[in-house]
């Protein structure tokens, strides 16, 4: 969007718990819904989480598709398998930004994204590498968000 101070981070994964509506002018929405593998909370809540990402993705008649966080310095976990299947069940368009670019060096990058899109079974167009603190891959993201709901209208 553009606009730093548009939503809080937190230094603590997992904080999001419910969905987060953005309007983006008028034109469409972004919806940040909560993650689902690395927050520190129980069970019932985990599992709350995930029905309503699945109720959300199959449920949702316009959306016109999912921009999927992952972190390049972690390797996918069961969650993020099991969410690449959901995506592709559910059919839904789905750029994977691949966060936190500047953490790793050039060549340590490439190895990493390989695995990432080996482990969720995604093809490499539909991954973009992102940071947030240089800027990286953030004008190349917006572009292909608007994109989607181009395709999606």
């Amino acid at each position: 969007m553009g606009r730093r101070a548009l939503a809080h981070t937190s230094k603590t994964p997992g904080k999001t718990r419910t969905c987060n509506v953005y309007s983006a002018d008028g034109r469409f929405y972004l919806v940040d819904l909560p993650g689902y593998g690395y927050s520190r909370v129980s069970r019932t809540e985990r599992r709350g989480f995930s029905e309503l990402i699945t109720d959300y993705l199959s449920t949702r008649q316009s959306l016109a598709g999912v921009v999927w966080l992952l972190d390049i310095r972690r390797e996918p976990s069961k969650e993020d398998v099991q969410m690449a299947n959901l995506l592709a069940d559910a059919g839904v368009p789905t750029l994977v930004a691949v966060t936190k670019a500047d953490k790793l060096s050039r060549g340590r990058r490439r190895e990493r994204i390989a695995s990432i899109i080996t482990a969720i079974d995604v093809l490499a167009e539909q991954v973009l590498v992102t940071s947030a603190h240089t800027r990286e891959g953030t004008e190349d993201l917006r572009e292909s968000v608007l994109a989607l709901v181009e395709e999606g209208s």
